[in-house]
């Protein structure tokens, strides 16, 4: 099992985080689409880890994919984890904090820019600072 820098038990993440949160970040659960409170926020800025509050993504790399989730054409270097991902009979790449190892959502190579990517992150695994 990786080692991350962050490290809590189970128990800690659950009083820390809400449940939704919990199920997302700790669990690899998805948020229904067009319902994150993310999705359509395009303020400038930063999103960070929700659970350990480590900056991933600026607000530069966020675009309107039209897929329902926040979207992001690159991550802050070294601060995003990818995961091969068979669930569901499909081959993914997971995305997952670098920091504490909490799921972030998809990866995917049809980003418009030039990058190709595109990050499909729940809102409820990231916070926004400005």
């Amino acid at each position: 099992m990786k080692k991350y820098k962050v490290e809590k038990t189970e128990e800690e993440w659950k009083k820390e985080l809400s449940p939704e949160q919990y199920r997302i970040l700790r669990e690899k659960g998805t948020e229904a689409p067009h319902t994150g409170k993310y999705n359509l926020h395009f303020e400038k800025g930063e999103y960070k880890c929700a659970a350990c509050g480590e900056k991933l993504f600026e607000s530069d790399a966020k675009f309107d994919s039209g897929c329902g989730w926040p979207s992001f054409d690159d991550a802050i270097e070294g601060k995003v984890e990818y995961i091969q991902d068979r669930s569901f009979g499909m081959i993914r790449t997971e995305i997952l904090c670098s920091n504490c190892g909490s799921h972030l959502g998809h990866v995917f190579d049809d980003g418009p820019t030039d990058t190709g990517q595109r990050y499909c992150v729940n809102s409820a695994s990231i916070e926004f600072n400005n």
